[in-house]
């Protein structure tokens, strides 16, 4: 930590950073996440690629729509020409739904390369989006 913005000790250990950013309940907590990243190295470096992840208990109050929105203006300004998710599960239906509806196709699906927990052996689109 820089100590410039947060009143925090500057030198916490993983523990201590943890329970101050992440409190436990009834104090309020992240509610969703997003990672963002090139999508591959050398002459793929030009696509970006992102995962969420939003708490369940807190679906549908358009998180997810942010984490998205924020990671496609993020890729944008970095400079990268287009936005690709590798492994999107075929049933996660409202995800799907989600990045259609912020202008992502499925370019492919990959039989049966996720093993659900209830659903079995299911899909994995490969969803991609022009940034330029």
């Amino acid at each position: 930590m820089a100590g410039e913005t947060f009143t925090y000790p500057r030198d916490p250990d993983q523990e201590q950073g943890r329970e101050w950013w992440l409190p436990a309940p009834p104090d309020r907590a992240v509610v969703g996440t997003a990672k963002m990243n090139r999508n591959q190295a050398g002459n793929g470096s030009h696509v970006a690629s992102a995962s969420y992840m939003v708490d369940p208990a807190h679906a549908g109050r358009g998180i997810g729509r942010a984490l998205c929105a924020y990671s496609l203006e993020w890729a944008r300004d970095a400079g990268f020409r287009a936005m690709q998710f590798n492994a999107v599960v075929e049933t996660n239906t409202h995800a799907v739904r989600l990045y259609r509806s912020l202008g992502f196709t499925v370019v492919g699906t990959v039989p049966e390369a996720f093993r659900h927990p209830a659903e079995g052996y299911v899909g994995l689109h490969v969803m991609h989006r022009p940034l330029v």
